[in-house]
């Protein structure tokens, strides 16, 4: 078996801030040190620095934490994946705009120190980040990102408690969709978190509140699709979830149906590529994730 090959990675030192902000299970805000060193990644000059401070939103490479604010919609845990984010982070004392509001207006500390390992920055501009506190961070610019680096970052322990998802894609070195597999394969074994509940490969989407903060638990990317297709019926949608989603695929600004590879484990030369749509199964009001969660890698785009 070939020996896994673990790229180098720029390290990006900087400070996790809350206030002012939404923070959700698996993004925050990062202010960069030196923002040049943004100019090492792919698709940098798709990255845009806050007026306000310099910071970046953060998309956690290799996991998707249940949605706490895709609009006005949410889904079950998400407030608890952000909860845990924050408290591993070591913010206290989060203050929020109201009762049912995510946005942040105060945090002890006001800040937190760390760094961000990326290659690249993802098509609304955010920079694909491992996310590691300042005590795991080593010296040095670059950094050789192996599993043992790997069981440091934030990402990592999301997926081992069962916090979020696993959600990769192409652009993700093999050998750490790999690790984070395996890790993925534990959680869901021992039922931890979104595993426990988790109905993505059987649900019932009769309105927004089948998939809301007290419904059934799916996998993020699918329910963001689900909203946004139930948005679409009240507006006189006439088709099911694979047919909207086919519909929207021509447009230059909305591509919802993504390429998806679908790994053989077996025999990887089996391995397909889909579009998302083809994984959809729908009866009636039943819907259908097909293929195992872990076996989808979705195409970067």
């Amino acid at each position: 078996m070939a020996k896994p090959f673990y790229p180098l990675y720029p390290v990006i030192r900087g400070n996790f801030v809350l206030a002012g902000y939404e923070p959700d299970g698996d993004s925050v805000r990062f202010i960069a040190d030196d923002p040049s060193l943004y100019n090492h990644l792919h698709r940098h000059y798709r990255i845009k620095l806050s007026p306000k401070d310099g910071s970046v939103q953060l998309r956690f490479e290799g996991v998707d934490a249940t949605e706490l604010h895709y609009g006005a919609a949410a889904q079950p845990l998400g407030a608890d994946a952000r909860d845990a984010l924050l408290s591993w982070m070591g913010f206290s004392g989060i203050k929020y705009a109201g009762s049912n509001s995510t946005k942040v207006v105060s945090s002890t500390p006001a800040k937190i120190a760390g760094g961000i390992l990326s290659l690249a920055a993802e098509a609304n501009g955010r920079p694909v980040s491992y996310v590691l506190l300042k005590k795991d961070l080593a010296a040095g610019d670059t950094v050789r990102v192996d599993e043992a680096l790997l069981q440091k970052t934030l990402n990592y322990r999301l997926l081992e408690t069962g916090m979020a998802y696993y959600t990769v894609y192409t652009s993700m070195p093999t050998a750490h969709r790999d690790v984070f597999r395996a890790l993925a394969l534990r959680a869901r074994s021992s039922r931890k978190g979104v595993w426990a509940v988790d109905k993505s490969s059987d649900f019932v989407l009769d309105n927004k509140k089948s998939i809301g903060p007290t419904g059934q638990c799916i996998l993020p990317k699918l329910f963001r699709r689900c909203t946004d297709y139930l948005k679409a019926v009240d507006q006189g949608f006439a088709g099911n979830l694979a047919d909207w989603m086919v519909s929207v695929s021509t447009s230059p600004s909305r591509n919802e149906n993504d390429r998806v590879v679908v790994l053989n484990a077996q025999d990887p030369s089996k391995s397909v590529e889909v579009n998302f749509a083809d994984l959809i199964d729908q009866r009636n009001r039943t819907i259908a994730l097909q293929g195992d969660l872990l076996d989808l890698v979705f195409v970067e785009k």
